[in-house]
């Protein structure tokens, strides 16, 4: 099929220098949400977009993501139907066509699939929905027979026509050979002085092709965005569905108001996530994980039945099964923990992998290290891995006791079994199964503290 996003308004009401259609919804600019879910409607679909104000932006943001589309540009914005004119040269005559909008970015794939089998055998399929107040929206003109034959737009209407609740979402498909007809007849003759897309409605009705309408099955997903509050309102009703969606999957969410997802969030079943939790891109919780409150985890995976505790910062990291991070933990990317191991409070771990069983607890940080199995780490100890120009790794082998306040100046191996004194500044390797310790020789010596000076009466 051919597929029309318009996206070439300018936004005045976000007062913004970002184009509209950029602006995130749930970590993600409204365009790439219809573009994600143009992915899911068919592969090797390939979008025309409409671009107009803020094309530069638009364009750097599609090669960034690499899609594949043809773009179309409206140089003066002259209405949805002019918008339409600009991309008919990208378009197959022989297809149907689905106009979509860059700034709605909630529809559905479900809705979409349903609309275009609406559109089959040349009939006209429009998005319609019923509103209590349709207070701003194109009204859908019927008659004696609940037949379609119109839309007029709200300055156009009539008081009586104003009364109408059936609005326009403007998303339609229709074939191609048709749309490309009635396009060209377009006039502007309106309140706006534009041309209307919603005027070939008439023209189809004219034309006696069916015209065939649905409702979404959810309001927000016909919902465009013109303002940062009207964007605001939609993230919370967004953020409120996706929770929904996870109650009735198992997962406990002890205020589902106090969520926020940005991104694919995949999550088993009882799971446990309390208040003021964040997930980002790509994250994978197994079943029956425990996440304490205010967390942040991105592009992660957590395993079965581990602990994630409060105020824990988790990015780009693997913790697997039975493990229990923070609070207060941060694990930057390229971070592996094997079951049960444990990292602690006010721990930072960054490209290493933690062995099983392994526990890092307190006031430590552990960067380009590998970590066997069953090792302990004292509080206050760091891997010196940095020298100025270039990272060097830290191996500690299996069943290895790390004393507290220990520097590890990489690269260094800690042998099997081995004990590190606590303060001990380890530059060479330690051998498996032996005491190494470097500190200072412990002195007592005579000494007087100085005292304040007494004021003088």
């Amino acid at each position: 099929m051919n597929i029309v996003i318009l996206a070439a308004g300018q936004g005045k009401r976000m007062n913004s220098a970002l184009p509209k259609v950029l602006h995130t919804l749930a970590g993600k600019p409204m365009l790439g949400h219809v573009l994600d879910t143009l992915k899911i409607l068919g592969r090797g679909l390939h979008p025309c977009l409409v671009l107009g104000h803020g094309q530069s932006a638009v364009k750097g943001f599609l090669d960034q993501r690499q899609d594949v589309v043809s773009i179309a540009l409206q140089e003066e914005q002259k209405g949805t139907g002019h918008a339409v004119l600009q991309a008919l040269p990208h378009l197959n005559s022989s297809e149907t066509t689905l106009i979509l909008y860059g700034d709605v970015p909630l529809i559905q794939v479900q809705t979409l699939e349903t609309l275009l089998k609406l559109a089959q055998n040349g009939a006209f399929a429009i998005l319609t929905q019923v509103r209590q107040d349709p207070t701003g929206y194109g009204r859908i003109i019927r008659n004696l027979d609940s037949e379609v034959v119109g839309i007029v737009e709200e300055k156009d209407a009539s008081s009586e026509q104003k009364q109408i609740t059936e609005i326009n979402t403007g998303i339609i498909a229709c074939a191609t050979e048709d749309l490309k007809k009635w396009i060209q007849q377009l006039q502007p003759n309106n309140a706006q002085g534009e041309y209307y897309l919603t005027d070939i409605v008439v023209l189809a009705a004219k034309d006696g092709v069916p015209i065939r309408t649905l409702h979404p099955q959810f309001a927000f997903e016909v919902e465009g965005v013109n303002s940062r509050a009207q964007l605001a309102q939609l993230e919370r009703v967004w953020q409120e569905h996706l929770a929904q969606t996870l109650l009735a999957q198992g997962v406990t969410l002890l205020d589902p108001a106090r969520i926020d997802i940005r991104g694919h969030f995949q999550c088993g079943s009882d799971v446990t996530i309390d208040i003021g939790c964040i997930f980002e891109g790509e994250v994978e919780i197994a079943a029956g994980v425990s996440i304490g409150p205010y967390c942040f985890i991105k592009d992660s995976k957590i395993g079965s039945q581990s602990q994630i505790k409060a105020f824990s910062h988790l990015e780009g990291s693997v913790v697997k099964e039975m493990a229990i991070i923070g609070p207060y933990a941060r694990l930057r990317p390229g971070t592996l923990i094997e079951r049960q191991a444990h990292v602690g409070n006010f721990v930072e771990v960054k490209n290493s992998h933690i062995g099983q069983g392994s526990k890092v607890n307190h006031l430590s940080y552990v960067g380009d290290a590998d970590i066997g199995q069953r090792v302990n780490i004292g509080a206050g100890t760091i891997t010196c891995n940095y020298d100025g120009v270039n990272k060097h790794r830290t191996t500690i082998e299996d069943d290895a006791f790390i004393g507290s306040d220990t520097q590890l100046v990489a690269p260094v191996t800690v042998g099997k079994g081995a004990t590190i004194g606590a303060g001990t500044t380890l530059t060479k390797d330690a051998p498996a199964e032996k005491l190494t310790i470097s500190r200072a020789k412990q002195l007592s010596v005579d000494w007087q503290r100085p005292q304040k000076n007494k004021s003088k009466d």
